[in-house]
């Protein structure tokens, strides 16, 4: 069987389903005629109607033929419903997850850790799989052994555990980038923290050094590349820089590099690279670059926190669900992983490119926006006094789904002007459409505040 026409023929319904032209309960087009149209044989065509009856998004009737389910889970974005712009959704392109190879991934985990389903299994992670992690690190710049690695159910689990964990610093503050993402925020609560804005181009240094020296901060939270919402990356200097301050004011800094694997320049180095041994912890996620489903990430921890934080993850889960954590092993040893990493990376730099172009060719004067490498996130900040909400009102009316990012800031850093987005589910032909209607909603925003208009 051809595993490329196989998976050309699931992505060919799937297309017809989005787009309005398969109807719920209608019937798919038959064997003989797929197999026609793809050049390939009819157990081919059989095989992948049977994948997706299996994923219960089609039906078999006896005599008849296929049809589709009438709850068939995709969002249609164009076609017989109304075109969406979705710049709110911030998941993996949809047509990009490997769900496919990672099913046969979980598959054979079942086989291989079947007995280990019956026990409970290691606080920080099958040791098979952190060693497996050690060597996908070594990729990123991030040398470390299997022992100081812990497997979180995803990274947003090791963030959580960290700040409530006592820091061998003795300190209590949490300083955050400002924005950011907003489940970091929401655990913030009730913690002592303050923020530093990092604006477009990262924070000020010198304001960092005061900060370390007199906040009484126990650590610095940053995301060192693809920043969640404004897509910024440090470089560098700038991160050799941060370390050195960190390490002269007693500070640690919490590296949050979810999306660190997206990152073509081969030049760039995590912060851990600059101070492996203990001031950096480094955390990630799989979930943004395979399937948000699969709440899997880890975290590169010193020696000196791994009893305090083996202790706390048993507190709160026991251990990451063992099945998942071998279909993950498997999809990284079989190379799976790098084949699909060196795919969405084109992917997102293409849609991240076309979203620079858009902004550059269309968003009206006064309005800031960053402009990522990555498609994956980006803000805009609209012309004073214009407000974010009531855009986004506007904008749904057009069909148009954004997102705010007050939900980002902690209070005193509150901004209520701009706006975040990502490309991640935009079809690459309807970014500029999208963007063309952002920016004639904000000009005529911006006339009616002109003539004195009283907004609702």
């Amino acid at each position: 069987m051809s595993r490329a026409k196989f998976e050309e023929i699931i992505h060919h319904i799937e297309e017809l389903a989005e787009s309005g032209e398969l109807k719920p309960g209608s019937r798919l087009p038959s064997i003989r005629s797929l197999a026609d149209t793809f050049s390939c044989s009819l157990n081919t065509v059989i095989k992948a109607y049977k994948e997706l009856e299996f994923g219960h998004k089609i039906y078999a009737v006896r005599k008849s033929g296929y049809y589709l389910v009438e709850d068939f889970p995709y969002k249609k974005q164009r076609g017989a419903g109304e075109t969406i712009y979705d710049f709110l959704s911030a998941g993996p392109d949809k047509h990009a997850m490997p769900y496919l190879d990672y099913k046969h991934c979980m598959n054979q985990a079942i086989d291989r850790y079947k007995e280990d389903m019956f026990t409970y299994s290691e606080l920080l992670g099958l040791f098979s799989l952190r060693e497996e992690l050690a060597r996908h690190l070594r990729d990123l710049q991030v040398f470390t052994t299997p022992e100081r690695i812990a497997v979180t159910t995803g990274s947003q689990q090791a963030l959580h555990l960290l700040i409530r964990l006592p820091f061998p610093n003795g300190k209590q503050t949490i300083l955050t980038e400002q924005p950011a993402h907003p489940s970091f925020i929401e655990s913030l609560k009730h913690q002592p923290s303050t923020g530093i804005d990092i604006g477009r181009d990262g924070p000020d240094l010198q304001e960092l050094e005061t900060i370390f020296q007199k906040g009484d901060i126990k650590f610095f939270y940053v995301v060192s590349r693809f920043h969640n919402p404004t897509g910024h990356g440090y470089t560098n200097e700038e991160k050799r820089k941060i370390v050195e301050l960190a390490k002269r004011y007693d500070v640690y800094i919490v590296e949050d590099d979810y999306m660190g694997d997206l990152d073509p320049d081969l030049k760039q180095d995590p912060m851990f690279a600059y101070q492996p041994n203990g001031r950096v912890i480094y955390t990630k996620s799989f979930s943004k670059t395979l399937l948000p489903g699969l709440r899997l990430g880890l975290a590169v921890l010193p020696l000196e926190l791994i009893e305090r934080f083996t202790r706390a993850k048993f507190a709160a889960d026991v251990h990451t669900p063992v099945i998942t954590q071998g279909a993950l092993e498997i999809y990284l040893k079989n190379g799976m992983f790098a084949a699909h990493i060196k795919k969405i990376r084109n992917l997102y730099r293409k849609k991240g490119e076309m979203l620079r172009q858009a902004y550059q060719t269309f968003m009206p004067d006064g309005t800031i926006y960053t402009c990522p490498a990555s498609g994956f996130y980006s803000t805009v900040r609209l012309p004073s006094p214009l407000k974010a909400e009531e855009l986004i009102q506007r904008l749904k009316e057009k069909h148009v789904s954004v997102q705010s990012t007050e939900s980002m800031y902690l209070e005193a850093f509150m901004r209520h002007d701009e706006l975040r987005l990502s490309v991640s589910h935009v079809e690459d032909d309807m970014i500029g459409g999208g963007v063309v209607l952002m920016a004639e909603t904000i000009q005529e925003m911006m006339i009616e505040r002109k003539k004195g208009v009283i907004w609702r």
